[in-house]
């Protein structure tokens, strides 16, 4: 069975970036997460990951469509 909720270090692992990158996204509530515990650990669910993963896709998508690289007013 999948693990249903991740620890930051998992994600920054996942996403290619530092825990503190991964820290500033919690933090910013960009990527949605949860405290738990007594010493307040963050943890990530699976599927706010993959939404998250999903939703730079489509912004990645826009901003590409938006500024389209080698257009005829750069030459």
């Amino acid at each position: 069975m999948a693990q249903r909720f991740l620890q930051l270090a998992e994600v920054s692992e996942i996403l290619n970036i530092s825990s503190a990158q991964a820290y500033a996204l919690v933090r910013s509530g960009e990527l949605p997460a949860i405290k738990i515990g007594g010493r307040g650990q963050w943890r990530v669910e699976a599927t706010e990951l993959e939404s998250y993963i999903q939703r730079m896709y489509a912004e990645t998508k826009s901003f590409v469509q938006a500024h389209p690289f080698g257009a005829a007013g750069d030459e």
